[in-house]
């Protein structure tokens, strides 16, 4: 009825254990997909207090409209050490859950089994969740990667679970879970990076997500992080094909600068040529005729030269044809643009 009134906003809230986790709860967004786990305060926009109970809630329209990621988190680390004790993300006394959502959405955290927090997201969005099913796919993975005793056969059940997650990526239908998934895969630290390595110089899968963070999400940074971190990973796979393409790119740039400073040479000796040659012109004026030139170069007319030079209209006529003809000119305009350009 009163469609002004109304706006989009969001509710995010849930219980946290008081007995555990007396202090506030904070609400961030995550912009960079490898900070998605941790302790970040630049990525902190709203904190609140739990209430006696435990419950807390994030209120408000501020946020972006369109997917992104979002972490809510806890710890017990006092002020007087925080800014040292995460001041690489890491915090030993914290507890989070991080998921999908943006400024309409309805999300909240209930208590699990044994009256766990933050094990499960119920939101209107449906892609809220898709983080905890990824994590259990992980969990389930590296448990059976650590039994795996041959080299071999890590090998083997390494692809498969490469290939597991991809899959679930792609069928949940939301690129922001495969960068998820991919963050995972592409740590450094991972003993699965190797791996990943291999997998991205085969599989065309990589640059199947980088089409579609561009489509659904051109604008945003996740998919420029995306983009620069796979071009410098496909330059560790092939330096040799990056290399020779920026040669190719300089050789051509050289070429190209090259005919500049040679056309530039060329004009500039033709100049020089070009004053040389009216130089020697000029001598073989006679007194009369350079006296007239100069007389043309400050726009005398012939009547105003006869004047000065105390001589008829038709003297003066036959000393311009004169001139003309030594110059290689045959007006006035010719001889001003050979000795003003000069």
């Amino acid at each position: 009825m009163f469609p002004w009134a109304l706006s989009a906003q969001y509710h995010f809230s849930g219980h946290v254990d008081t007995t555990y986790w007396p202090e506030e709860v904070y609400l961030s967004l995550v912009e960079d997909y490898r900070k998605i786990s941790g302790v970040y305060p630049e990525q902190i926009i709203q904190k609140t207090t739990p209430d006696s109970t435990g419950y807390f809630s994030f209120l408000g329209d501020h946020l972006p409209t369109g997917n992104h990621i979002y972490r809510i988190h806890v710890h017990n680390c006092s002020e007087k050490n925080e800014n040292n004790i995460h001041f690489n993300g890491f915090c030993p006394e914290s507890k989070e859950v991080f998921f999908i959502a943006k400024n309409s959405d309805t999300l909240s955290l209930p208590f699990s089994f044994d009256r766990e927090m933050f094990c499960k997201v119920t939101s209107t969005n449906e892609k809220s969740n898709t983080f905890i099913k990824a994590d259990s796919i992980i969990d389930e993975m590296q448990f059976a990667f650590s039994n795996y005793r041959s080299q071999t056969s890590r090998k083997i059940n390494a692809n498969k679970w490469l290939s597991n997650l991809q899959q679930f990526g792609k069928r949940e239908n939301e690129p922001l879970i495969e960068l998820y998934i991919y963050a995972f895969l592409s740590n450094k630290s991972n003993e699965l990076y190797a791996y990943y390595l291999k997998d991205l110089k085969n599989n065309s899968y990589y640059e199947q997500l980088l089409e579609r963070l561009k489509k659904l999400y051109p604008n945003s940074t996740y998919t420029k992080q995306y983009e620069a971190e796979l071009a410098s990973d496909n330059f560790l796979l092939n330096p040799e094909k990056i290399t020779s393409k920026h040669l190719w790119i300089w050789i051509l740039s050289f070429i190209l600068l090259f005919s500049l400073l040679l056309n530039a040479l060329q004009f500039f000796v033709y100049r020089r040529k070009k004053s040389a040659s009216h130089t020697l012109l000029l001598k073989d004026l006679t007194h009369q005729e350079q006296k007239i030139l100069d007389l043309i170069l400050t726009d005398k007319t012939n009547k105003e030269i006869a004047s000065a030079m105390f001589v008829s209209v038709s003297t003066v006529k036959t000393h311009i044809n004169n001139l003309y003809k030594k110059l290689n000119t045959s007006s006035r305009e010719e001889v001003k643009s050979l000795y003003t350009k000069k």
